[in-house]
């Protein structure tokens, strides 16, 4: 098998005549543009000047005429953003691959967008997403596959290189004989972290692209360890959907539900780097606000999980418990059953000359049965309506027909939600554990299981323009929350996310809980951790055992533990990290608190020497570079180059869901890892002799 361009000397003027090629597409793209832009200027001025003198017809065409030019005009825009990224980095891989059918070997270079084979280039750059793409995640040198649209290509990977392109020059390339070769993963792996996540197109791994090429999981769930890069994952899945499916599917047609807008904030530039729009991101509360508007008011997740965090109700964590469940679902799949048999009681109607019996309108409600209940009260209503007649056989008039409609729907024995709602406990046999935080408001636990009521019993409108839903941090919704998805929702779906980092393990959902809600759905586990180093790693699998996680051989400091004398002690201990930090050559440090109260009074106290500190809390919608103090439930899905967890003592975190929140703080960091604590340290970090294993103590 022969090979071109062999040598890094030969491989440094490809890339220069590639550069210079794009730079000319460039310049030709930006006369089109300016030539558009002057005919589209013309041709508005044309109709202005001549409005008076051309008839219908001829205006109309010349609108149509300009809107036209318009879209030529934006869509060449849009290139020209593409050939402006591709002149910077034209491709991070290349593939030499010889089919079974060809003698010679045909180098494929890979880029972020494909360039140059609508003209018939040499040297073509292709697409990451293109089928021939696929053989430079998926094979190493040697006999390699891939499928393309006339069917499987087989033949051989001759020669694989990875490169670094930084402003049009090679940095370095690399002979890759393995999948994405280590030395490049550890390069991208050892760079600071951004103040947005990066797209990944250069060191996706084989499982992550059997992930992102899955056409077919009408649900797929992602269960991820930390820093398995799961989420990018999923946006780069929504990225090759988009290309294969252009025709059909764009990002308006796409959603995520959101834990929070600073985390859309953070994922907003994946997307975008890889030419497609940003999409729309929706919160569950959100969802609940629009079910729920003028029936009650409802505490968010985030003010559960800061209560739970607080303190320890006792009666709040078996609530939480109960309505969490797969089994919750099934009861009140059964309670509507009942509601919507029992509930209705058929009567004789009578006003003045029109009589319509029970068992007329019984045997029209039995026929609308599987229908939500106001749907079938309103068919039974107008069935009934339309069949009645008065004394002398004719129709009813409207005022009748309304007060007959409106008679047949009060046999229902109530239509008052929240009454509903109260009865199901009743049902159920637990009647205390539903309980109002103040009137028409309901804790969290409640705001779903009454918007699955709600759905059940009077329909719902649903999202038929969304054709695929990501569904994020899985973990941190309930059972009955999928069941309302799986309502709203009909179309594909991604889920991800990871059991072990829920921040209210009360309520949390694995793969098997919500593979009960979605039976059909495909599952699959990202179990390589990307983000920390070995050390961080071992010293959080400490604190929440996960056999299962396999860190990337990457190693850094030992996660260091400093003991305060007292509260204002720590907190100069903290002011002289930050100190250190400011000099390092990290740019995010993460201070990852627990509680909300606790994050904003160290942020009081830590800003008033140092105004740059920024504080992240629930109202917050952008994330920021340099020093940020947060808590666990903010920063979960965030990382840092550097973090720093206070308060770190044994009173501080003690319960379960104490354990899941330090282990989720402790996955945040990237290269450097620092607890402080005044007082007895958390049993969560020292073993049970009371020593630390695993980490630089310093006691002060």
């Amino acid at each position: 098998m022969m090979f071109v361009n062999r040598t890094e000397a030969e491989e440094r003027m490809v890339l220069d005549r590639a550069v210079a090629r794009i730079r000319q597409a460039l310049e030709d793209l930006d006369g089109r543009i300016r030539a558009a832009r002057d005919e589209i200027i013309d041709a508005k001025k044309y109709v202005w000047e001549n409005r008076d003198q051309l008839d219908p017809a001829e205006r109309a065409a010349n609108v149509v005429d300009i809107s036209l030019s318009i879209e030529r005009g934006e869509s060449a825009v849009v290139k020209r953003s593409r050939l402006q990224k591709l002149a910077l980095a034209p491709y991070f891989g290349r593939v030499d691959f010889a089919a079974n059918d060809q003698d010679e070997a045909q180098a494929y270079y890979i880029g972020v967008f494909s360039f140059g084979e609508e003209a018939g280039q040499e040297n073509a750059i292709y697409d990451w997403r293109s089928p021939v793409a696929s053989l430079f995640y998926d094979y190493n040198v040697g006999p390699a596959r891939y499928i393309a649209p006339e069917g499987d290509i087989d033949g051989e990977i001759g020669l694989k290189r990875q490169y670094r392109i930084r402003q049009g020059k090679m940095e370095y390339m690399l002979e890759s004989a393995m999948n994405i070769n280590d030395d490049v993963l550890q390069k991208e792996l050892s760079q600071t972290s951004d103040e947005k996540m990066k797209n990944i197109v250069a060191t996706i791994q084989k499982e992550q692209n059997e992930i992102i090429r899955n056409e077919y999981s009408h649900e797929l769930i992602i269960q991820g360890v930390a820093g398995s890069g799961k989420t990018s994952v999923a946006l780069h899945r929504v990225a090759f959907l988009l290309y294969r499916h252009k025709t059909t599917l764009t990002s308006r047609n796409i959603l995520i539900i959101s834990p929070n807008k600073v985390f859309s904030d953070y994922i907003s530039n994946v997307l975008p780097e890889l030419g497609e729009e940003q999409i729309a991101e929706i919160g569950f509360d959100e969802i609940a606000a629009n079910e729920l508007a003028g029936v009650c008011k409802c505490q968010t997740f985030n003010e559960q999980v800061a209560e739970l965090a607080a303190s320890m109700d006792v009666s709040l964590i078996e609530r939480i418990r109960y309505k969490a469940s797969v089994d919750f679902v099934r009861r009140m799949d059964g309670f509507v059953e009942q509601v919507s048999e029992s509930y209705f009681c058929p009567a004789d109607i009578r006003f003045h000359d029109v009589l319509v019996d029970k068992e007329q309108i019984a045997d029209t409600y039995r026929a609308s049965a599987g229908l939500p209940v106001k749907l079938r009260l309103e068919k039974t209503a107008t069935v009934i309506s339309g069949r009645a007649r008065d004394a002398d056989g004719g129709k009813l008039k409207a005022s009748m027909v309304n007060k007959l409609k409106t008679a047949v729907k009060k046999m229902f024995k109530t239509q008052n939600l929240l009454a509903i709602y109260k009865d199901f406990y009743d049902y159920a046999g637990r009647p205390e554990l539903f309980k109002l935080r103040k009137p028409r408001t309901l804790e969290f636990s409640d705001v779903f299981p009454l918007v699955y009521l709600k759905i059940r019993l009077e329909g719902a409108k649903g999202y038929d323009e969304v054709k695929h839903l990501l569904v994020d941090e899985m973990q941190d919704y309930t059972a009955v929350q999928y069941a309302v998805l799986s309502l709203l929702f009909k179309c594909k779906k991604t889920i991800l996310g990871d059991s072990n980092q829920s921040v209210n393990p009360y309520s949390s959902s694995s793969i098997v809980s919500i593979k009960q809600i979605f039976p059909e759905a495909d599952t699959v586990e990202l179990l390589k951790s990307y983000r920390s180093t070995i050390e961080i790693i071992a010293f959080a699998q400490r604190i929440y055992p996960n056999s299962k996680i396999v860190p990337i051989e990457r190693h850094g400091t030992l996660p260091q533990i400093i003991q305060a004398e007292n509260g204002a002690n720590e907190v100069i201990r903290i002011s002289e990290l930050i100190r250190q930090f400011r000099v390092s050559e990290f740019r995010t440090l993460g201070i990852v608190c627990k509680t909300q109260a606790q994050a904003k009074a160290l942020h009081g106290e830590l800003s008033q020497t140092d105004p740059s500190v920024h504080l992240l809390d629930f109202s917050s919608e952008t994330f920021h570079e340099g020093v940020i103090v947060t808590t666990v439930h903010m920063a979960k899905g965030l990382e840092f180059d550097e973090v720093i967890i206070p308060y770190a003592d044994s009173s501080n975190y003690k319960t379960d869901m104490d354990r899941s929140l330090l282990y989720i703080a402790c996955t945040r960091a990237m290269h450097a890892l620092t607890l402080t604590f005044h007082g007895e340290i958390s049993l969560f970090i020292s073993d049970r002799s009371g020593e630390v294993e695993e980490a630089d103590l310093r006691l002060k």
